[in-house]
């Protein structure tokens, strides 16, 4: 058995990871790491685990938790692991990071948009990012650290990656419009979070400042072959779970002067997706919506070309906590270890 330790384990995201490893058949879960609820019972926290999971929370001492299994997930915020990471550590143990602390690769990116000191930039390197579905030869029982990708950048980089792959979009005209659930904020008490103050509204925030921006340039960067500027604007809507992003592009004109037929574009997203278990393509005229993947591993995708503009609409959906965050910890991890990649993740949504 593969033993696991969750450091932040009371929040959204590491609830999340108990419930999905507790389903694995090939992992124990034998450390909840909490710094809020040290020696109080699992259970007590989140109910829903009464009589399945007897265990008591505790601390979150890195160093001691890597003597005792073989992979570590830190479902935490900004600046945790790198401030508490060092060799030791890693020679002992592998490591998923639910955090933004190793998904960007300029230290001087993520210091600015992060506004946080990098305490181990020596690690930035061999971090791996670890969207499989675009990473997964990277990702290997050799690996030692894995960078859980943000929520909003699964759906997003997920949603464009294969018209940007491709050259059929410009990428520099590349606008995402996003909406998620309020438990993407997590579960700490905040006034802006409150259900009067989000119930029966809507609003945009970290409107052209919000930190997963440079993690989607990043990525879509790779694709494209060279550094890409996109405009991103969350939103956040009266739900518990659920993102979906609305994508806007410049489609490229092919040689004949004409743009990319519906057709063809939906033959690149079945090339690059026929194999990939979580990523759907849905039919023409089929358009994603949360309430289909919620409690899922799986991304929906759909897209349509508008050919008065010359552009190209692509919509995404995930379970912001599932394909978000957890479950694509739990899709790393078995890479890892050589698990069948969908293993512990073989959900069907919920519905309703």
């Amino acid at each position: 058995m593969i033993k696991a330790g969750i450091i932040g384990a009371t929040g959204y995201a590491g609830a999340e990871l108990v419930r999905l490893l507790m389903n694995h058949k090939e992992v124990r879960i034998v450390w909840f790491g909490s710094r809020s609820y040290i020696d109080e019972k699992y259970a007590s926290v989140y109910r829903n685990f009464f009589e399945i999971v007897d265990a008591a929370c505790m601390d979150d001492r890195l160093e001691e938790l890597a003597e005792r299994v073989d992979v570590i997930f830190t479902a935490t915020p900004q600046g945790f692991l790198a401030g508490m990471l060092n060799e030791e550590i890693l020679k002992k143990v592998k490591i998923v990071d639910l955090s933004a602390d190793f998904r960007i690769k300029d230290v001087a990116v993520y210091e600015k948009w992060y506004q946080i000191e990098h305490k181990s930039p020596q690690f930035i390197e061999e971090a791996v990012y670890g969207l499989c579905e675009i990473n997964r030869d990277k990702i290997t029982k050799e690996t030692r650290l894995v960078a859980n990708p943000g929520c909003y950048t699964t759906c997003s980089i997920l949603t464009a990656y294969p018209l940007v792959k491709e050259g059929l979009i410009d990428p520099d005209t590349l606008i995402i419009d996003a909406k998620s659930g309020t438990s993407g904020a997590g579960r700490g008490a905040k006034t802006a979070n409150l259900f009067c103050e989000v119930n029966e509204s809507i609003k945009a925030y970290g409107v052209g400042s919000h930190r997963h921006t440079p993690e989607i340039e990043e990525q879509l960067g790779y694709a494209a072959g060279k550094e890409i500027v996109v405009s991103f604007t969350p939103h956040l809507v009266p739900m518990n779970r659920g993102i979906l992003a609305t994508e806007y592009a410049s489609l490229v004109k092919k040689a004949d002067g004409t743009y990319p037929s519906y057709e063809e574009i939906k033959a690149v997203y079945d090339r690059y997706y026929a194999e990939e278990k979580f990523v759907r393509v849905l039919e023409k005229g089929v358009y994603p919506e949360t309430r289909w993947v919620k409690g899922s591993n799986y991304v929906d995708i759909g897209f349509a070309v508008d050919s008065r503009t010359g552009r190209v609409i692509m919509m995404g959906a995930l379970d912001n906590l599932v394909k978000g965050a957890a479950g694509q910890a739990v899709q790393n991890m078995n890479l890892l270890f050589g698990c069948r990649e969908s293993e512990g993740l073989e959900l069907i949504p919920l519905f309703p």
